[in-house]
């Protein structure tokens, strides 16, 4: 949900003490418009940004949409100065997030080749006070959200084995956390991951494995689990995961890949605001 507190704040940072660009009299319309192919996200997120200036929108295309170059993703109508000291918060907004979601979506297309089952999901290497609006973008990609905050699920990482020990950690935070909440135990072994598996974690996260190292991993946990363990456990693999290579890990078997490239590194949008 996107806050008058988050728009205040976007506004603030552009608009400043005291605008006098934008001091333009009377009424006027305006577009935002494609500058190259891509899936657009954020439109939520910029038509609250109009609307919170009073300036009416007309229509946005849906979220997840495919556009081309010259399309209209976004109309509005209302005063002049309005539709101006908006329009540069709205564009940024709704670019980063059409980037976001055409990253994932070219991941998510890539992937399939390989395995029409596999999850492409996101991390939580996002930008401070956007992670709604990236997440979002994700889910309009094809991908998933991963974990949204701390709370949604527990990760067992190196630090935590480090301190506690494989077994004693996953004992530790499925008596602490709630009935509901899984547990993702990251592992750097084979070995590893059938101990997590066994000690009752319920998704494998193989971090920073080779295409091979992973196939061979995913196919060890099938064959040498009890047959109800490997039918609960899911295997995730995360780490140097880029466009490229992959098809490479989902023809592996894997059932989630993660990638926080899908935030961190996805370009924005070009699109283009005009008026009148």
């Amino acid at each position: 949900m996107i806050t008058h507190g988050q728009i205040e704040r976007w506004l603030a940072e552009d608009v400043g003490h005291h605008d006098v660009t934008n001091d333009v009299p009377g009424e006027t319309t305006g577009r935002l418009v494609a500058k190259e192919s891509g899936t657009v996200a954020g439109l939520k997120a910029g038509r609250a940004v109009f609307e919170y200036l009073g300036v009416s929108v007309l229509e946005t295309a849906a979220s997840g949409t495919v556009i081309e170059p010259g399309e209209v993703v976004l109309r509005v109508e209302g005063p002049a100065r309005d539709v101006l000291r908006g329009e540069r918060v709205a564009v940024n907004l709704v670019g980063h997030a059409s980037g976001i979601a055409t990253r994932t979506a070219a991941v998510v297309d890539a992937a399939r080749v390989e395995s029409e089952h596999v999850t492409i999901a996101a991390t939580r290497k996002t930008t401070p006070g956007l992670r709604g609006l990236e997440k979002r973008a994700v889910v309009a990609g094809g991908g998933d959200t991963h974990r949204l905050d701390l709370s949604h699920m527990v990760m067992i990482k190196d630090n935590h084995i480090a301190e506690m020990g494989l077994e004693r950690a996953i004992d530790h935070f499925r008596e602490t956390a709630s009935f509901s909440t899984k547990l993702d135990v990251e592992v750097e072994s084979t070995d590893d991951a059938i101990r997590a598996a066994n000690a009752g974690a319920d998704i494998i996260l193989l971090d920073n494995f080779t295409p091979e190292e992973l196939r061979e991993a995913v196919d060890t946990l099938e064959c040498d689990l009890e047959p109800a363990v490997a039918e609960r456990v899911l295997t995730e693999a995360s780490g140097g995961i880029t466009l490229e290579t992959v098809p490479e890990y989902a023809a592996t078997g894997v059932d989630i890949i993660s990638m926080g490239s899908l935030t961190h590194s996805a370009p924005s949008l070009d699109l283009s605001f005009r008026t009148g």
